[in-house]
């Protein structure tokens, strides 16, 4: 009937639950089922998935944040394993530059005590020249720490692509052992000792990189001694909320800016920051919420605004016709008025994984696709016949 035609939703259900703030509704929820192309990993199943989608009118960021924690620290103390600690409301907020810089990722794990430090500048005064003109992160342990366990570690960081890594051991004397211990100067070592908080038998391990790939970097060693050295809380779900995401960023291959998170956030600064800022240092109301690691739920206030979205996608690369022709429903609406709005939509998939305990996603799914979006069950994708692909006004390319 529509013949090369398809049917596809951008930022399904983003778009629908929007129109019914602006077209009267002041609260919407439902279990929403979730259709992206994303690839799949151990807590995304390809395709599909459940969230509680809600949204409000008339509400701010911090509204939003608590039906959030009040909907899922009820929902973990009813539902998680007995004897679970579950963190208390209000949740924790850190914003997207306090994770990346203390955690190494926008997913922190609260369970892991270990905290990666900001040592850039001090070693820019030292002689270690691999240091220089890098950012450097730190992470400080209290542990015993064998030869081989040092070893391991080193086969760890390279197995990520790093060059090496550097670490001290503080002896009772607070004096250093370590491959860079000669490379800082004497007067400078207790200064090193006040900022990590060093103290006798502690160890201070060094990654330093580009700093997108420093807080990588520094994120993995942080999980994998907080693993090794059993260091994680057992039997706890610790929650925090990351907001203050980026607006833009900039597409390494294209050099093109472009959206970071969702295309339809309020800009922190409204029209005013879209005109005059860098649109790389313009923040988003962006906000998500983490539990142990895992993302449970994206969510933002929404922009309501046509001039402000007009530009957005200005700046993003989209003209006001392609605005129209792609998103002419939010684009009709917003010329009429809507109410500022805002909400989330926590995975119910993600939910149920972690109160099970599980580490995989399709564990707890009924009929799961494997990691390459295939129903081995059911043997699909399979092949159709040509007859049906005619129906369809559809040609196969090799």
């Amino acid at each position: 009937k529509f013949k090369g035609k398809f049917y596809a939703l951008p930022q399904a259900p983003q778009q629908y639950k929007q129109l019914l703030m602006a077209s009267g509704f002041d609260k919407y929820f439902q279990i929403a089922p979730c259709f992206r192309d994303e690839d799949a990993r151990a807590d995304r199943s390809p395709g599909e998935f459940y969230q509680l989608d809600f949204e409000m009118s008339f509400v701010t960021q911090e509204d939003v944040f608590k039906v959030g924690e009040e909907v899922l620290h009820d929902t973990f103390v009813k539902f998680a394993p007995e004897g679970s600690r579950i963190t208390e409301t209000p949740f924790p907020i850190i914003s997207y530059k306090q994770a990346m810089l203390e955690f190494g990722c926008d997913k922190p794990d609260l369970r892991n005590p270990l905290r990666i430090k900001d040592v850039t500048e001090f070693f820019q005064r030292c002689t270690f020249k691999p240091f220089i003109g890098r950012t450097v992160r730190a992470i400080k342990v209290h542990a015993e720490m064998s030869k081989g366990f040092h070893e391991k570690l080193l086969s760890f960081a390279t197995s990520l692509g790093m060059g090496g890594l550097g670490y001290l051991e503080v002896a009772e004397d607070m004096s250093y052992k370590g491959p860079i211990d000669k490379f800082i100067p004497e007067e400078m070592k207790g200064e090193l000792a006040e900022m990590a908080g060093l103290s006798a038998g502690d160890t201070i391990f060094f990654i330093a990189d580009k700093e997108d790939k420093a807080n990588y970097y520094a994120g993995h060693i942080r999980t994998e001694l907080g693993e090794k050295l059993d260091l994680i809380e057992k039997d706890a779900y610790r929650f925090c909320y990351v907001n203050d995401f980026p607006m833009f960023e900039l597409d390494p291959e294209t050099k093109q800016i472009g959206f970071t998170h969702n295309p339809f956030s309020m800009p922190q600064g409204g029209l005013e920051a879209l005109n005059t800022m860098d649109p790389l240092e313009i923040l988003a109301y962006q906000y998500d919420i983490v539990c142990n690691g895992v993302e449970l739920s994206s969510g933002a206030v929404r922009n309501h605004d046509i001039e402000i979205m007009k530009k957005a996608f200005a700046i993003a690369g989209y003209d006001e016709e392609t605005l129209k022709t792609k998103f002419g429903a939010l684009y009709q609406a917003f010329q009429f008025g809507a109410p500022p709005h805002a909400g989330m939509a926590p995975g119910v998939d993600r939910m149920i994984m972690l109160l099970r305990n599980e580490d995989n996603i399709r564990e707890v799914i009924a009929f799961p696709m494997n990691g390459n979006a295939q129903d081995l069950m059911c043997g699909a994708p399979g092949e159709v016949t040509e007859q049906q692909l005619r129906e369809v006004h559809i040609k196969v390319r090799d």
